[in-house]
């Protein structure tokens, strides 16, 4: 069996035509993409890498690590949001990216080992097994290889905030978007990855202040958080 919602992929499907509009549904990513990208460039040098970025959706982090001189795949399940990624290529003239339907799990058994860092973000929270996920991004990358992370912490705050606050006070995500028994706590995600043969070497935090409308990365991982890991040589 497939480690996939179908309802998480027709959520994000429904909306595909709109994820490259900065102004859409997927504002948040746009803004949070340089901060991210910036984050995994300094740890992981992206010039001249293979890099994969699993639950891609329609492109935004995978098509900036190309544009950073890395070669790019992206994979998702969600057929809609792939076609969408690579039309905008075309459309932007992004060299050096691809993009491919599969499951993280099969494409693990097809090319282990073969990757130089590898990204998963605002993914593991809409998947059944998260951490079939994770050992599968373990056995995709290369001995020295870098694993980036993202998702939402579980507590009463992260609920407050990206349930309550950003799906129906503020309007910054369609209400539904997140189910919060799906969160992850930063401890639960770290075992995942010692599990799957990485050792974790750095955990930030992503914050929003809705007075100035910006995000920030810091060190309070109390709602959405990253977590960067590596394989031992």
């Amino acid at each position: 069996m497939t480690n996939a919602d179908p309802q998480e992929l027709a959520k994000f499907s429904e909306l595909a035509h709109r994820w490259w509009d900065a102004e859409s549904e997927f504002k948040p990513l746009h803004q949070i993409n340089p901060l991210r990208l910036d984050w995994i460039n300094a740890l992981s040098p992206l010039a001249g890498q293979k890099v994969l970025d699993v639950g891609c959706g329609g492109g935004i982090l995978t098509d900036s690590m190309a544009r950073k001189g890395a070669i790019a795949l992206g994979i998702d399940l969600a057929t809609k949001p792939l076609r969408v990624a690579q039309l905008h290529a075309m459309e932007a003239g992004t060299e050096n990216v691809s993009y491919q339907e599969i499951a993280v799990e099969a494409l693990a058994e097809q090319r282990p080992g073969e990757f130089d860092t590898v990204t998963c973000m605002e993914m593991l929270e809409h998947v059944p097994d998260p951490a079939s996920v994770v050992r599968a991004l373990g056995t995709l990358v290369k001995p020295g290889g870098w694993v980036f992370l993202s998702t939402l912490n579980r507590n009463f705050k992260a609920f407050m905030l990206a349930i309550v606050g950003a799906e129906y006070l503020l309007k910054m995500l369609p209400a539904g978007t997140h189910e919060y028994a799906r969160f992850i706590k930063p401890a639960e995600l770290a075992q995942m990855c010692r599990d799957a043969g990485l050792e974790l070497r750095s955990a930030k935090g992503l914050g929003y202040n809705p007075l100035t409308q910006r995000y920030s990365i810091g060190g309070d991982t109390d709602v959405n958080y990253m977590i960067a890991c590596r394989r031992p040589l």
